[in-house]
């Protein structure tokens, strides 16, 4: 199928979609701020530039779009007719794999949250990460 748009009009849209501070971004930001909780924001230092960042418990929060980062991508990538939105998403999930496990090995906690969870659940996805925040509090707290 045929793109409908021109190559300046695809590029244009293209270019409108943020890549931080999206919608859900600041949805979430602004809930856990409600709720107490302080963090820092694109951490550049930290691989992935995390959303959110709490250093004192180590923990970091990413929130990633559905389509973006491929939410059960192997179920509908057979749907994507170009083969370049297949290679980008792909290209995205193993980048956030790789970003996840080098966060781990450098002793942080992380925390994925999707699109679709915030949209369905908030309280729930806010309760999972003040238990996240909380409990690496906690550890770093008793450790010697």
């Amino acid at each position: 199928m045929a793109d409908f748009m021109s190559t300046e009009a695809r590029s244009r849209v293209m270019a409108s979609i943020r890549s931080n501070n999206t919608k859900p971004e600041k949805q979430l930001g602004s809930m856990m701020f409600k709720a107490g909780l302080r963090y820092r924001k694109y951490v550049k230092d930290l691989p992935g530039k995390p959303d959110f960042v709490f250093s004192g418990s180590k923990v970091v929060v990413f929130v990633d779009g559905d389509f973006w980062h491929g939410w059960r991508f192997p179920q509908w990538e057979h749907k994507m007719e170009k083969p370049y939105w297949k290679e980008k998403i792909n290209k995205n999930r193993e980048r956030d794999k790789k970003n996840h496990a080098t966060l781990r090995r450098m002793g942080w906690k992380v925390i994925r949250v999707w699109e679709h969870q915030l949209k369905d659940n908030p309280d729930k996805v806010l309760a999972r990460i003040i238990h996240g925040v909380r409990d690496g509090k906690a550890d770093q707290e008793t450790s010697f």
